[in-house]
């Protein structure tokens, strides 16, 4: 065999070789390409959550969905649902869009600070799940306040819109209060009432109003939607109740 033919062979090798060697390149990288493509699963907010707010009740309020994202667009560590940080508190506020991880979330009380709205101070009150419409209100919500109030004489009860919009800014973790009812009959019971407390953004008129309604009576949010006007006006009052 001539030395011709022996060099014509060697670079016949060399090009097959070359030309599997490129054929695996790009099938792998082909591969990745795929995989970075892939979608998979992802938790993420879709309304603005309060720093402070715990995940269940962001959760339960519908601060979270189930997102499909490329494998490449998901940030490391991603939950899929809130298991792990069902009982934590965000640690920062939390914007749309965002994909939730662990570590956005810390024990409640490790929450250094309160974002309030310039001019405005924040005051808390405790309210019960029906008040607080069935806890669908969250940081951010737009809502109405009444207060009930015990008068003397003939008027019973009064009912009246405390204020008509009022943003609430945290929304704290449920706790069960024990509460005992003694029934016209003498008899005692006693039931669990969950209750949460809510932070507001008010001005000092508009705290001592709600501060001095608490303290007399009772409140009871109402969640304002899109386009919801609420004007005060006349109370209501077992005498005027039917009318």
């Amino acid at each position: 065999m001539g030395r011709r033919t022996v060099l014509l062979i060697a670079a016949l090798v060399v090009a097959a070789l070359g030309t599997v060697l490129i054929f695996v390149y790009v099938k792998n990288a082909d591969d990745r390409a795929q995989a970075d493509a892939a979608p998979v699963d992802v938790l993420v907010a879709t309304q603005d959550v309060a720093a402070g707010t715990s995940a269940a009740d962001a959760s339960n309020a519908g601060a979270f969905e189930i997102k499909e994202v490329p494998t490449s667009a998901a940030a490391e560590g991603a939950l899929t649902d809130i298991t792990i940080i069902s009982d934590q508190v965000a640690l920062a506020p939390i914007f749309p869009g965002q994909q939730i991880l662990a570590q956005m979330f810390g024990a409640p009380g490790s929450v250094s600070g309160l974002n309030v709205p310039k001019d405005k101070l924040a005051i808390s009150v405790q309210l019960g799940d029906p008040e607080r419409v069935a806890g669908f209100v969250a940081p951010g919500s737009e809502v109405a306040i009444f207060a009930t109030i015990a008068r003397t004489g003939a008027e019973g009860q009064s009912t009246q819109v405390l204020l008509s919009e009022v943003e609430v800014i945290g929304v704290g973790a449920t706790s069960l209060s024990t509460q005992t009812v003694t029934t016209d009959t003498g008899e005692q019971t006693t039931e669990e009432i969950p209750r949460a407390i809510l932070t507001l953004a008010v001005v000092q008129k508009e705290a001592q109003k709600v501060i001095n309604a608490q303290s007399a009576g009772s409140l009871y949010f109402g969640l304002l939607g899109d386009g919801a006007k609420v004007s005060t006006g006349k109370p209501t009052t077992p005498q005027n109740l039917f009318r």
